[in-house]
């Protein structure tokens, strides 16, 4: 059976934009192992799902869609963002 992961798109360290942020993205989880190549030695897998990200604007659409087609799913808490607040001068105390 397939189980989506959906949790909410974070902004990385190097955007300084806000344009993607508060989405929603679905994405599976690997159904088979990693298997390493015999004769290139790199790691693969059938399961082509991991490759899916499907992206919403909200929480219940994502939702919604896993529920409309038989999907099994677990919502990944979010970590809140601690902003440490200070003055350029105090980095040279």
């Amino acid at each position: 059976m397939t189980i989506a992961r959906i949790s909410q798109l974070e902004r990385r360290a190097t955007q300084s934009g806000k344009a993607n942020a508060g989405l929603w993205q679905l994405e599976f989880e690997r159904q088979q192992p990693l298997l390493a190549d015999p004769l290139t030695g790199w790691a693969g897998s059938g399961d082509t799902n991991t490759q899916v990200r499907i992206t919403f604007k909200t929480r219940e659409e994502a939702i919604a869609f896993c529920e409309s087609r038989g999907i099994q799913y677990h919502l990944v808490p979010t970590t809140p963002v601690r902003m440490k607040i200070q003055a350029y001068a105090d980095n040279f105390r």
